[in-house]
């Protein structure tokens, strides 16, 4: 595989990283974020899927933001009658936003993101060293 062409894939799956990294700090920092009335809905948590897309001028599949959705699970409900936004019952629907789960995409895009740069270092040291040799 040509070596330029290995440091194209990886920025792009390096740029697919960083934008689910986006999305999961969204999630993270609206983890909390409720309704102000009983009828209006928490922050709903965001997925973010990939797809393999045909770069004609590389002649290679690379990874791109397919796209963005909210998960459709059911909201969570925590009793405090004293919110505003709680219902008649005293319950205030919250988020659909798991921490633990949001870490464990945080951990495992930081991985990715990683795997990607160290291949554009591996790339860029096999380059300067096939130079070397040429000289």
């Amino acid at each position: 595989m040509d070596l330029l062409k290995s440091i194209k894939l990886a920025a792009a799956g390096m740029k697919a990283q960083g934008e689910r990294m986006r999305v999961i700090s969204e999630n993270l920092a609206n983890k909390d974020s409720v309704g102000r009335t009983p009828e209006q809905d928490p922050y709903r948590r965001k997925i973010i899927t990939f797809k393999n897309n045909l770069d004609r001028e590389l002649n290679a599949q690379k990874v791109e933001v397919d796209k963005i959705t909210e998960d459709k699970s059911e909201f969570q409900k925590r009793f405090d009658p004293s919110h505003p936004a709680a219902d008649e019952e005293g319950y205030v629907k919250t988020p659909n936003v798991n921490s633990l789960v949001e870490l464990m995409d945080m951990k495992e895009t930081q991985r990715s993101y990683k795997a990607n740069i160290q291949t554009i270092e591996a790339s860029k040291r096999m380059i300067a060293q096939t130079l070397d040799i040429l000289r």
